[in-house]
């Protein structure tokens, strides 16, 4: 079997790509500004219009045309979560351009330099998955934050994949929206490049380092992001197996590709 040929840099000049760090590092710049001052004192709502512009802001400085299909919830949009397969960091942004959205992540993310700090006030919701302890935790924040208005993302398959396959989606994951009798908005998301195959460069998967995928993804002409968001599902009344089970199903059918094999299903 041939292997996949390994990601590479576009054809863009030096300058180009010179020219689009220094634009998105002075635009990081400015989210630690929003996060640290303004996030503190604004609404929710307002809270909603600066992250959707940050992100909007910064696939354009990436060059990532965002392509939204299907119906993503709508502005105040209440007791919702959004479950999307996961592809590369990006994600979070291409979902925050769509629809703002507070995300569920790792505890060890927590901890990166700059970037933990950012996403940390920017009101992500970290978990411990080895903790049982935490579920309780977690299902009474995501109480509180939907109780405000906000919406909940996160990525159930627990880890990014190409982008040419989906993975089981942890059950565990969906405990939340149970508990919460919560809208599930199944979003899906794929990349393509400027010739409109699959984006090799944009997946954030092996041993790439962080810095080595965004000078990749800043090395490409351009690239498309598009989010399919599927009809929603009513948790009222449904396991999280059974949860689980239909966002699965919608998000495979929406990036038509075939739903996982069994022996990877989570029973969290």
């Amino acid at each position: 079997m041939t292997p996949e040929p390994k990601p590479t840099l576009g054809h863009i000049s030096r300058v180009v790509r010179i020219l689009r760090w220094t634009r998105l590092l002075l635009h990081v710049g400015a989210g630690l500004f929003v996060v640290g001052v303004l996030f503190p004192k604004a609404a929710p709502m307002r809270r909603a219009s600066i992250t959707r512009w940050w992100s909007r802001t910064l696939l354009a400085i990436l060059n990532i045309a965002l392509e939204v299909k299907g119906a993503p919830p709508g502005p105040g949009t209440r007791n919702t979560i959004i479950a999307s397969n996961h592809v590369s960091w990006v994600d979070i942004f291409v979902i925050n351009a769509a629809h703002p959205s507070r995300f569920i992540a790792k505890a060890e993310i927590r901890d990166w330099p700059i970037a933990g700090w950012l996403v940390d006030r920017a009101g992500t919701i970290f978990i411990r998955r080895t903790r049982r302890s935490d579920t309780a935790k977690i299902n009474e924040t995501m109480h509180n934050v939907l109780a405000e208005g906000a919406t909940v993302g996160f990525f159930p398959e627990g880890t990014t994949t190409g982008g040419d396959k989906l993975l089981k989606f942890h059950t565990s994951l969906f405990e939340p929206a149970v508990a919460n009798n919560a809208t599930l908005a199944p979003a899906a998301i794929r990349y393509r490049d400027e010739s409109g195959r699959t984006s090799q460069a944009i997946a954030f998967i092996g041993e790439l380092s962080f810095t080595e995928s965004v000078g990749l993804i800043i090395g490409q002409r351009s690239l498309v992001a598009e989010i399919t968001f599927a009809p929603p599902i009513a948790a009222t009344g449904m396991t999280r197996r059974e949860l689980a089970g239909q966002a699965e199903a919608a998000v495979a059918k929406a990036l038509d590709l075939p739903m996982p094999d069994s022996h990877q299903r989570f029973s969290g």
